[in-house]
């Protein structure tokens, strides 16, 4: 864009926007309740799974640092 030109940004109708944001809600497939736990508890076992692969992780990354150093407890 050259210098000192101004875009202009087209103007929307907010009664034509609602009726788009509706239009396009009603094409979207929304999961069943049975597929909303199942991905739920999904998330939260590999959630769980990851926090206690960290949490090993890093006390072996600790142990090994204190063994490395020398330093005592």
């Amino acid at each position: 864009m050259a210098p000192g030109k101004v875009k202009l940004m087209a103007k929307y109708n907010p009664v034509e926007f609602i009726q788009e944001v509706r239009q396009e809600t009603s094409k979207v497939t929304w999961p069943t309740w049975k597929e909303v736990w199942i991905t739920t508890l999904m998330v939260l076992i590999m959630v769980s799974l990851a926090s206690v692969f960290f949490l090993i992780t890093d006390q072996a990354i600790g142990w090994l640092v204190q063994l490395v150093l020398g330093a005592n407890r």
